[in-house]
C-alpha cells in the first residue's frame, strides 16, 4: 500500500482516544488534589537525629508550627537515636534498666519554644558529686513516668503535653540497644561513650541487637511526610543509629518525601576527622543505601579567628565539593546557615526557613 509505513503505529480509534483523554484528565485531577492538599494542610516534616543537632532543627521548625493566615503551619515528628549510654542517660540505663531519656528531653524542650519556668526545670542539672549529681530533672521525670505507666512512649507523650511541645517526639526503637563500631584498624568498640573515647576513625557502626523493631508510628510518619531531614549531628552516634532500625531504610527509599541531609559545619575529632561532605553522604549510603535526595550546606565562611580556635581542638570545616555531590546523585543546596557569634553553629531560623522552602517547592 502506497504511503504506509508498517513500522509506524496505527491511528488510534475513537474509543482509544477517548480512553486516553480520560486517563489524562484523571492524572491531572490527582495532581491538582495533591497540590491542593499540600496548600490546605500543614507541611509534614520528619526530623531524624540526636545530640545537639536535632534540637537545633526543631527549635526553628517549632516557631513555624502554628497555622496562621496564608500559612498552614508544620506537622513535626522528631525521631531520636536510643543508643546513648553516657552521662545521666547512661546511669539511668545501668542502674534502673531505663531507656535513655536525655536526647528525648532536649527535643521536647526545643519543641516547647518560648521561655517558661517548666523548660528551665526540665533542663536543670543537679550539682555535687553523689546521688543526683549530674542528673537532669527532665531525665528523672521521664524515667519516673515510664516506670509509673509501664510505657516509655506514654511517658514521652505526657512530658510533651506538660511542656506544650509543638510536635511529636518518637524514640527510634523501644528496644534496649547498644552501638557497636568497627574501627579502621579492625578493632571493635561497644558502647557509644566508648566509641567517642576511642582513638582512630570509625569504619562502620551497627546496633546490638541488630535491626531492632521500630517504635509504633515511625514508619507511617516517614511514608506520610513531605520532607525527611537527617542531621546535622554526630554521623556515627546520632544519625546512623536511627537508620539501622528495622524498616527505616526501606521506608526512606519508598516514601515520596524529599530526603535531605543537613551537612555538619565542622568535623568531629575522633569520629569524622578529615571527612568531607561527600564522605558523610557516602557513609550513609554504605550503611543503608541511597536514601538521600539532597544535602543542605552552609555557604558562609566562619571567621578566621573562630576556625583557628576550633582547629586547635582538632575540628575543621567540612569540605563541600558541589560537583562531587552532583556526580554522586545528591543535589547540593547552598545557603547562609551560620549563626552569628563566636561559636561555629547553625542558625535554627535559617535552617528551618530553607527546609520549609524545600519541602513546599519539592526542592
Amino acid at each position: 500500500m502506497v504511503g504506509m509505513d508498517m513500522d509506524s503505529p496505527l491511528p488510534e480509534s475513537w474509543e482509544e482516544a477517548r480512553a486516553r483523554r480520560e486517563r489524562e484528565r484523571e492524572r491531572e485531577t490527582e495532581r491538582n488534589e495533591l497540590l491542593q492538599s499540600q496548600v490546605d494542610r500543614p507541611t509534614r516534616i520528619v526530623a531524624i537525629g540526636g545530640g545537639t543537632g536535632l534540637p537545633m532543627v526543631l527549635r526553628g521548625l517549632a516557631r513555624r508550627a502554628t497555622p496562621k493566615a496564608g500559612d498552614p503551619g508544620v506537622d513535626i515528628t522528631a525521631v531520636v537515636a536510643m543508643s546513648d549510654d553516657g552521662g545521666s542517660s547512661g546511669r539511668l540505663r545501668r542502674l534502673h534498666g531505663a531507656l535513655p531519656p536525655g536526647d528525648i528531653r532536649n527535643c521536647l524542650v526545643a519543641l516547647a519554644g518560648g521561655k517558661s519556668a517548666l523548660k528551665d526545670v526540665f533542663q536543670f542539672r543537679f550539682g555535687g558529686a553523689r546521688g543526683l549529681a549530674g542528673h537532669a530533672v527532665g531525665n528523672l521525670l521521664i524515667a519516673a513516668l515510664a516506670e509509673l505507666k509501664g510505657d516509655f512512649l506514654e511517658a514521652v507523650r505526657m512530658s510533651g503535653e506538660l511542656l506544650g511541645a509543638r510536635g511529636n517526639v518518637l524514640p527510634c526503637t523501644l528496644a534496649s540497644v547498644q552501638l557497636v563500631a568497627q574501627m579502621h584498624d579492625d578493632t571493635e568498640v561497644v558502647g557509644e561513650r566508648n566509641i567517642c573515647r576511642a582513638q582512630g576513625r570509625v569504619r562502620k557502626v551497627s546496633l546490638s541487637p541488630r535491626s531492632p523493631p521500630p517504635v509504633d508510628g515511625l514508619l507511617e510518619a516517614i511514608y506520610a511526610a513531605d520532607l525527611v531531614v537527617i542531621g546535622p549531628g554526630s554521623l556515627y552516634s546520632s544519625l546512623l543509629p536511627n537508620l539501622l532500625v528495622d524498616g527505616v531504610a526501606q521506608a526512606l527509599k519508598e516514601t515520596r518525601a524529599l530526603k535531605v541531609m543537613v551537612a555538619n559545619l565542622m568535623t568531629q575529632p575522633g569520629e569524622t576527622d578529615g571527612m568531607s561532605c561527600l564522605d558523610h553522604v557516602q557513609a550513609v549510603r554504605e550503611h543503608v543505601g541511597p536514601v538521600l535526595d539532597a544535602v543542605l550546606v552552609n555557604g558562609t565562611e566562619p571567621s578566621p579567628e573562630a576556625m583557628r580556635r576550633y582547629g586547635r581542638r582538632g575540628s575543621f570545616t567540612v569540605n563541600v565539593d558541589t560537583r562531587e555531590l552532583i556526580a554522586a546523585g545528591v543535589v547540593p543546596v547552598r545557603a547562609d546557615l551560620l549563626k552569628e557569634g563566636s561559636r561555629i553553629r547553625h542558625d535554627s531560623r535559617k535552617v528551618a526557613a530553607c527546609l520549609l522552602k524545600m519541602a513546599r517547592s519539592g526542592l
